[in-house]
């Protein structure tokens, strides 16, 4: 059952920056290929990664890869300041600049092509949201500049039919993507306030966080893991594969 098409797939090299978005990718055992590969350790918190939560500027800085997806490295990672200064990761200048920012001492770690762990992408492989929900949102906020991007999916999913927040009965369901991928959507996405923060000026406003709580038990979107892995392109079908649902 043809219940939509993939409009944008988003993946962040870096943790908590802004993510790029990318015609096609491989989808990983962990998620798509590389996304939240690299980031940085909060060393003021044991075991702690430094994130939007604690420095909501990081949303500005964006990463991409600079190249192919290779097995055994990454490409390099280009990063853009808000200032608009370019650097590659590992650069001591941009470490330095963050932790002078984020008054925190930090390190940086880097997970290989093949693994990176839950720490780092913390819940589930994947998060999607679809188009019919974020318009509804956006009518329930009041606000039209709603940037999707507020909530670090890694799909956005046209729908065929324009459902809000359908994706809430396809929990528990497999989809497949493309000719190869499947996933299983597993659960809601609980939010934080990383979705008050506007992610091209930093800025926050935490009366869309309260909106989602109160009309939406705080769930936005929803957690995927990743069956079988492939390669996945803009444009392509998302086809149910479980038994049809009834979406009205």
């Amino acid at each position: 059952m043809l219940i939509g098409t993939i409009e944008e797939i988003v993946r962040h090299p870096v943790k908590s920056f802004y993510g790029e978005s990318v015609k096609k990718t491989k989808v990983m055992e962990y998620g798509f290929y590389g996304d939240r590969s690299h980031a940085f350790l909060d060393n003021t918190r044991h075991d702690k990664y430094l994130t939007i939560t604690q420095f909501p500027e990081m949303a500005r800085y964006k990463a991409r890869f600079l190249g192919e997806e290779l097995e055994d490295q990454y490409p390099e990672v280009e990063i853009r300041t808000p200032e608009d200064k370019i650097f590659k990761w590992g650069d001591e200048e941009l470490t330095n600049e963050i932790e002078n920012k984020a008054k925190r001492s930090i390190s940086l770690v880097t997970y290989p092509p093949y693994h990176v762990p839950f720490g780092a992408i913390e819940e589930e492989h994947l998060q999607l949201v679809t188009d019919a929900s974020l318009d509804k949102l956006k009518e329930i906020w009041g606000k039209s500049d709603l940037d999707y991007r507020r909530f670090r999916p890694n799909l956005l999913i046209s729908l065929t039919e324009k459902i809000p927040f359908i994706e809430d009965k396809l929990i528990g369901k497999r989809i497949r993507i493309g000719n190869d991928v499947e996933i299983e959507l597993k659960r809601h996405c609980e939010r934080c306030m990383i979705i008050t923060v506007n992610p091209e000026s930093a800025e926050q406003d935490p009366t869309l966080h309260k909106k989602v709580i109160s009309e939406r038990n705080n769930f936005f979107g929803v957690y995927a893991s990743v069956i079988k892995t492939g390669e996945i392109h803009v444009g392509d079908e998302v086809v149910l594969l479980d038994k049809e649902i009834e979406f009205n």
